[in-house]
């Protein structure tokens, strides 16, 4: 089946894509939870004119999202923790705290479900990388940092 998503779905592509999918994933998850639509003659005829009048907007967003990759590929954001024995922390550092941390140390402001966490959680010091999902394909890495308080 056929559908047109309203949103990105992860794993499956992003919004206003068209995609290919099982008649059960559709009708029993995409379709009621409105992450899509069925993709007819006349919804895909709204669809091309609707991405036509976006063209212009989409430019501008991906020169955003270029700059923004620009500027935090490579920064290293410095998280601080309550350490136990062996560098175990006392709980675990989450994609929340990375987004807090780097709104801290480097003012930007990023949603925290657009920061991926490599490993999903922080349990130990060290050194980790976190990938930040700006829009699209553009996608930045960043350094963490994690030590001691």
């Amino acid at each position: 089946m056929d559908i047109i998503l309203l949103q990105d779905v992860t794993n499956l592509g992003y919004k206003d894509d068209i995609v290919n999918v099982k008649n059960g994933y559709a009708n029993n998850y995409l379709l009621p939870q409105g992450k899509a639509i069925i993709a007819t003659a006349t919804n895909r005829k709204i669809h091309a004119e609707n991405m036509r009048q976006r063209a212009f907007k989409e430019e501008k967003i991906r020169k955003d999202a270029e700059t923004m990759k620009a500027a935090l590929d490579g920064k290293v954001v410095r998280l601080t923790s309550k350490v136990g024995e062996n560098d175990q922390l006392f709980g675990s550092i989450t994609n929340a705290q990375v987004a807090d941390a780097l709104k801290a140390q480097h003012n930007y402001d990023i949603d925290r479900k657009q920061i991926v966490v490599d490993g999903d959680k922080i349990k130990t010091l060290g050194n980790y990388t976190a990938t930040v999902n700006i829009y699209r394909e553009y996608k930045a890495q960043l350094a963490l940092e994690v030590v001691a308080e």
